[in-house]
């Protein structure tokens, strides 16, 4: 992996707070159309990620290579990589969307955040998903599986550019998690995008209270000149978050 710039504290800040349709929304602005991962559910919708990605590839398992139940912790890549993590790091697990088997289980995913992880992503499974949902730990993935992650996976690269639920990530891609699922965020526009992401879900929160107040579509959302002026007055006692 290539070293990437530091994202400064007041960009992770900002992307505290807007939504993954908005930050869907904005990075549509720029040209990036996929990058919400299809199919990683939050395991505890209540809770948010911001993190940077670091990457776990698997491949189909083989039998005469995976089913030992063999764990060496000094060489498989799935334990290098929970080793490796830290803070603010992501685990983005690419698990070609096969649901038959865990990827990893809450042994893990404890070390991880025992190590300052800000969660982890799959678009396959984790097993011991209950007791993953109690750890207030930001976990996304297509549903549980009991079974071990040999089953199925073979962990093969670690820190390398990986697909995830159809979306390209790059180590050190920033990745946002609510309720509704993940976005992945292009290293070099992360700045910009919090900006951007902050500033219009400020002003969606003025569009949203004049249409609940009764206001139509027309001229509120989008905004004309006249509702342009009002939102300019609110902002005197709402101020924008940068």
């Amino acid at each position: 992996m290539t070293d990437v710039l530091p994202i400064t504290d007041v960009t992770w800040q900002l992307l505290t707070t807007p939504s993954t349709a908005t930050l869907s929304t904005v990075l549509a602005k720029h040209g990036l159309w996929n990058v919400f991962i299809t199919g990683a559910k939050p395991l505890s919708p209540q809770l948010r990620m911001v993190g940077q990605a670091f990457t776990l590839r698997y491949i189909p398992a083989r039998e005469d290579l995976d089913h030992n139940l063999v764990f060496d912790n000094t060489r498989d890549p799935q334990r290098i990589a929970i080793e490796g993590v830290g803070d603010r790091d992501v685990l983005v697990i690419d698990a070609r969307g096969d649901e038959r088997a865990g990827t990893m289980g809450n042994i893990l995913a404890t070390r991880m955040q025992v190590r300052g992880a800000a969660g982890i992503v799959t678009d396959g499974c984790f097993r011991d998903a209950p007791t993953i949902a109690a750890m207030n730990f930001p976990a996304y993935a297509r549903s549980p599986h009991a079974a071990t992650n040999k089953t199925i996976h073979h962990p093969v690269d670690v820190q390398l550019p990986i697909g995830c639920g159809g979306v390209a990530v790059y180590p050190g891609d920033i990745l946002v998690g609510d309720g509704e699922g993940v976005v992945v965020i292009p290293r070099h526009l992360a700045d910009q995008v919090a900006k951007e992401a902050a500033l219009q879900e400020h002003r969606e929160d003025f569009i949203t209270a004049k249409i609940a107040g009764g206001a139509p579509l027309l001229g509120t959302y989008p905004m004309n000149d006249q509702t342009a002026a009002e939102y300019e007055a609110y902002c005197k006692t709402h101020p924008k978050p940068v």
